[in-house]
């Protein structure tokens, strides 16, 4: 769960984290944007390329719950289309 806005410094932090996740093969990867009120385009990117990285082992990327500004933000990028995004964690929402 991102428990920040995902920009700036936290980044990095978040880069980690994620590439680490991602590394560990699951079958899906679920990121909690529900307190997370901003992402950056450092955030997009990492965001992208863990995306690409799941496709490419056979996973899926979830974004959860992100707030309506960084759908907005998702949506000006062309990007709402590219990831899985649901409003909340329930099984019954997420991608198979």
């Amino acid at each position: 769960m991102v428990t920040e806005p995902f920009e700036g410094i936290a980044v990095e932090r978040w880069k980690r984290l994620i590439t680490d996740a991602v590394e560990l093969h699951p079958h899906r990867l679920i990121i909690d944007l529900r307190h997370s009120a901003l992402v950056d385009a450092a955030a997009i990117d990492i965001l992208l390329r863990a995306h690409r990285n799941m496709i490419s082992s056979g996973g899926r990327l979830v974004l959860c719950a992100p707030s309506a500004r960084v759908r907005r933000i998702l949506h000006l990028a062309r990007l709402e289309q590219v990831f899985d995004v649901v409003d909340h964690r329930s099984p019954a929402a997420l991608p198979r």
